[in-house]
């Protein structure tokens, strides 16, 4: 069972193998369809020749000793003349001399026996209508019953027959009958052909069609390689080349080797790059002038800004002093001033965002404090009391009470070996197909003519995945119309290790439709997962 078990195993291993091969390496596939189809072209042929020559060994063999056979009954008949009263010893002995001369005798005259080649004789007396024993010179026993049945009704008959011989091997015979009429008492001739020689004939050209069909094999193996890899090769080059420019290599470039097929397929992905390097170069130039205009804008109104802010904390201070109509101004003007500010601020963390040059400190801190700190910011804003707080988990909530249409925003924090999970679950309007990719969009919104509560700048869900990315980790979003909306971040619990699989799954568990007479407005839940961290505190990776 050992030794079966490693040859499973064995086998596994090289089916496994196999598969691997057959599945990445063209040139591989190619070359064992090439053999298999070949063998099996092979096979067939070599089949067909070795029938074709069998039956031409055995119709020559048959021939020749059909001719020889009956050249030997002339002989017998006249060795034979006057025999038929004689006694069962006597005719033997007759038979046994006529044997005698038969195989000393030169019985063809064109080259039949030649052909032919050696033979045993037999001679038997008596027919199947006599009762007792025939008399019989030779290895009578060697022919098969039904020759004989076929020979002693006076018919030339021949059969092929495989005798066992004392010691224990086998030969075939062509056994060839034929009766000699000329006598008193029936007598039937055989001549038993071995087939030895045609034997080993048949063996020489079984082992030289499958030594040649083997050649044959390997040597196409060899040349369909060998062509498969003049083919395959420019494809890797080209498959290589188009990994490195993925990979943000722009200078990759093949090699343009002849006029042929592969050259012109070398000259145009050498235009498609260089066409693409172009474009890849003007969109960064684009970008970063763009990024540039947006920073240095953001910078230039800093300056400004303040300045008008002052002096609208000025007004808006002595806004009792101020007629009804100036004072509401003044207070419009300062809630403005306070969207302006956060718009600016988003807009100068954006840039640093394209701009590359946030950095991360990485520190071992507990996720829970966050989570209960974010919801009690966000009640704040289900009152109608905005704030402005740099948080994912908060800009989440924020759009979760804004959408939610009075129903429950539950929020839900699960851990596992190697990542934290966040989900906003909110039960409102929902998200129409196409749009879980959209919300993250600069400036994006499902309905722009939405009543809001927080006033938000359009940037926020951006940030929030900027800044997911950045810790390494994804923010992710589904919604179905009518069903709500549910956001889920995911973070590794340690610095520059994978996260693996998400401890919470979305779409979530629960995304079937509300009962219209749900919970109240506003109302905020804070839930774990099965498997989530609030019974023990427990540190986690930033």
């Amino acid at each position: 069972m050992r030794h079966l078990r490693r040859i499973v195993v064995f086998v596994r291993r090289k089916v496994v193998l196999f598969n691997e091969l057959w599945r990445h390496s063209l040139q591989f596939r190619v070359t064992v369809s090439t053999l298999a189809l070949s063998s099996a072209v092979v096979f067939v042929l070599g089949m067909v020749l070795q029938n074709q020559i069998t039956d031409r060994l055995l119709e020559t063999k048959q021939n020749a000793a059909i001719a020889q056979t009956r050249a030997v009954v002339e002989t017998a008949a006249s060795e034979l003349v006057g025999v038929g009263t004689e006694s069962s010893e006597a005719m033997t002995a007759r038979l046994k001399n006529a044997l005698k001369k038969i195989s000393s005798t030169t019985t063809s005259q064109d080259g039949a026996g030649s052909a032919a080649g050696t033979f045993e004789p037999v001679l038997v007396a008596g027919g199947r209508d006599q009762s007792s024993t025939p008399a019989a010179a030779g290895p009578y026993d060697r022919v098969p019953v039904r020759l004989r049945q076929f020979v002693e009704t006076e018919q030339v008959s021949y059969l092929m027959h495989t005798v066992t011989e004392p010691d224990g091997g086998k030969t075939t015979y062509l056994i060839v009958g034929a009766p000699v009429t000329t006598m008193i008492n029936p007598l039937q001739l055989y001549l038993l052909y071995p087939l030895t020689s045609e034997q080993n004939t048949v063996s020489t050209v079984q082992n030289t069609l499958l030594v040649g069909g083997l050649v044959l094999l390997l040597l196409l193996a060899g040349i369909t390689n060998l062509v498969t890899r003049q083919v395959v090769r420019p494809v890797r080059q080209a498959a290589a080349a188009a990994e490195g420019f993925a990979g943000g290599d722009l200078d990759q470039r093949l090699a343009v080797l002849g006029e042929d097929d592969l050259a012109k397929l070398a000259v145009s992905y050498n235009e498609m790059a260089a066409s693409i390097q172009r474009q890849i170069r003007q969109l960064e130039d684009f970008g970063g002038l763009q990024r540039r205009f947006t920073s240095d804008v953001s910078h230039e109104l800093r300056t400004p800004l303040t300045t008008v802010r002052m002096a609208a904390d000025v007004l808006h201070a002595s806004r009792e002093q101020f007629p009804a109509g100036l004072a509401r101004s003044t207070e419009l003007l300062v809630d403005e001033l306070d969207r302006f500010e956060a718009l600016l601020g988003d807009l100068l963390e954006i840039s640093r965002l394209d701009a590359g040059v946030e950095e991360l400190s990485a520190e071992l801190i507990d996720v829970r404090p966050i989570a209960t700190r974010a919801v009690e910011q966000v009640r704040v804003i289900a009152g109608n009391a905005g704030s402005s707080v740099e948080l994912i988990l908060r800009n989440l909530l924020a759009n979760a009470v804004d959408h939610s249409e009075g129903n429950p925003v539950v929020l839900t924090l699960a851990v596992n070996e190697t990542a934290v999970a966040i989900t906003v679950r909110d039960r409102g309007v929902g998200l129409r197909p196409g749009e879980a990719e959209l919300v993250f969009n600069r400036f994006w919104r499902a309905d722009p003519s939405r009543n809001r509560r927080t006033g938000g700048t359009g940037l926020g869900l951006a940030i929030s995945q900027e800044d997911a990315r950045l810790h390494g980790g994804v923010l992710d979003a589904w919604g179905e119309t009518g069903h709500g909306a549910c956001f889920r971040l995911v973070l590794p619990r340690q610095q520059d290790t994978p996260m693996g699989e998400s401890p919470l799954v979305l779409p979530p568990p629960d995304h079937k439709p509300t009962d219209p007479h749900g919970s109240s407005s506003g109302l905020l839940e804070v839930r774990p997962a099965p498997d989530a961290i609030l019974a023990e505190p427990e540190e986690v990776g930033r």
